[in-house]
C-alpha cells in the first residue's frame, strides 16, 4: 500500500509510515494509507496489538505544505475528510497501540504520535509543536491529547514557546513511556507490544474506553459507568479464564476473545 507498509511478527502488527524523503509528512494520501492499513491489519483477529512507526530518520514531520490544495478551499472539511480517519482509527482501534518514535515528531506528527496509547521513543527522538512559530494554533487533536497527557502548564509551554522536547524530557513528564537506544527502538516497541498482545484484549480496550470516558463524566457516574462495562466485560472467554487461572494457581492464558 503506498505511503504505509505492513508487517507482522505473530500477533503484533506493525504499520510503518513510508515517506522517508519528506520525514514522513501528513498528505492526504498518506493518511488515507494509514486509516485503510489500520483497517485491514485489524480485521485479523489473531493480531492483538499494533505498533506505528515511521521510516528513515523521522517519525513524522507534520503536515505537507505541498498539501493544502489537496484539502481544498475549506480547510476544515478537508481535514476531517482526509485526515480524521486516520486519527479516530487510532484511537478506537480494537486493539492497544504502541507508537515507536524515531526522529522527529513535529507539528501534526507530534498530534499523530499521541493518538496510540503508549509512546516508545528512540534517544534521538524530539517533539515540537511548531504551529506558534508560524503563527497557527495546534490542531489535529493537540489542545485535547496533550494537557491530558502532561498537565496544562506543560502543555501551554510546549504549544506557547515552541522549544523542543528531548526523549528524555518527554519521559519525565509523562509523554513517553520509555527511551531506549536508537538500535534497540523496534526490538523494545515489540517487547512492549507482545505483552500487550498477551493479555485480555477486550478488557484492555475497555480500560481505555473507560479512562476516555472518564475526562467528561461525573465521579458517581464514572463509578456506574466502569460496572455497566464490568458486567460485559467479565462474561468473555478471557475473563473466565482469567478467573480459572485464578482459582487453579496457574499463569492465564488469553486468547483476546
Amino acid at each position: 500500500m503506498a505511503g504505509v507498509k505492513q508487517a507482522r511478527d505473530g500477533a503484533v502488527g506493525i504499520l510503518t509510515l513510508d515517506e522517508p524523503a519528506s520525514l514522513n509528512a501528513m498528505t492526504p494520501d498518506l493518511l488515507g494509507a494509514l486509516a485503510a492499513a489500520l483497517a485491514e491489519m485489524t480485521k485479523d483477529e489473531d493480531v492483538r496489538a499494533l505498533i506505528l512507526t515511521g521510516a528513515g530518520r523521522g517519525f513524522c514531520s507534520g503536515q505537507s505544505l505541498k498539501a493544502s490544495e489537496a484539502l481544498g478551499e475549506d480547510i476544515a472539511a478537508g481535514v476531517m475528510r482526509f485526515y480524521w480517519p486516520a486519527f479516530k482509527a487510532l484511537r478506537e482501534c480494537r486493539v492497544p497501540v504502541v507508537v515507536a518514535v524515531n526522529g522527529v515528531a513535529a507539528g501534526g506528527g507530534f498530534s499523530l504520535a499521541m493518538a496510540g496509547d503508549m509512546i516508545v521513543a528512540a534517544r534521538s527522538a524530539s517533539f515540537i509543536q511548531v504551529f506558534s512559530r508560524i503563527a497557527l494554533v495546534p490542531d489535529l487533536g493537540s489542545t485535547w491529547l496533550l494537557p491530558r497527557l502532561v498537565g496544562r502548564q506543560r502543555a501551554l509551554e510546549l504549544m506557547l514557546l515552541n522549544e523542543p522536547l528531548t526523549a528524555e524530557r518527554a519521559q519525565e513528564i509523562g509523554l513517553v513511556r520509555q527511551v531506549v537506544d536508537d538500535a534497540k527502538l523496534m526490538e523494545e516497541a515489540l517487547t512492549l507490544a507482545r505483552r500487550l498482545a498477551d493479555g485480555p484484549t477486550r478488557a484492555l480496550v475497555a480500560t481505555r474506553a473507560l479512562v476516555e470516558e472518564s475526562e467528561h463524566a461525573t465521579y458517581e457516574a464514572q463509578f456506574r459507568r466502569e460496572i455497566e462495562l464490568q458486567a460485559t466485560v467479565r462474561k468473555s472467554a478471557d475473563a473466565i479464564e482469567g478467573r480459572n487461572a485464578f482459582i487453579e494457581k496457574r499463569k492465564a492464558r488469553f486468547t483476546g476473545r
